[in-house]
């Protein structure tokens, strides 16, 4: 019996084969090279290449390597989602977003802070409302009452008439 191994073009994903290489095998499937594929996804050829190699470290970010994935899989007729899973699965990346931790320290300036903040506020609204009472509360040449009015003529006019 002579049977042949199986060529890389027919081989399905195995078990142990590397999200890399599934890629750069479904490439080569479809005869596309990689500055071909670069051209067409704007991807630059080195990290392709560090994709195909499995070095997603190199990449920028993780970010830019789940839409380099994405797209690469949408240029190679592979599910997007699929490789995405893969990929998640493979790095084992636990997404930890940091809480920001205040110390008892800063927790007392910042109460600090608020209570000075509250007070300056306070201080300027007693100044500004005693300047409003100030301003609706003085008394103006013409708006005298009629009784001081009345008894400040009388004067002067017995002044006009002594002199």
């Amino acid at each position: 019996m002579n049977a042949t191994p199986p060529s890389p073009e027919t081989m399905t994903p195995t078990a142990n084969e590397t999200l890399g290489l599934t890629l750069k095998r479904e490439r080569e499937k479809r005869g596309t090279s990689l500055a071909e594929l670069a051209r067409v996804t704007r991807i630059p050829q080195a990290s392709l290449e560090a994709i195909e190699s499995d070095r997603f470290d190199e990449l920028p970010g993780e970010v830019f390597v789940r839409g380099f994935l994405k797209s690469y899989a949408q240029a190679v007729g592979m599910v997007p989602a699929e490789v995405l899973a893969r990929y998640t699965s493979s790095r084992r990346v636990a997404y930890v977003t940091p809480l920001p931790v205040q110390t008892p320290l800063q927790a007392a300036r910042e109460g600090q802070g608020r209570r000075f903040g509250v007070a300056i506020a306070f201080v300027l609204l007693l100044i500004l409302l005693s300047l409003a009472l100030s301003i609706v509360l003085k008394p103006r040449g013409r708006d005298m009452p009629t009784e001081l009015s009345q008894r400040a003529v009388p004067a002067a006019a017995a002044t006009l008439v002594i002199t």
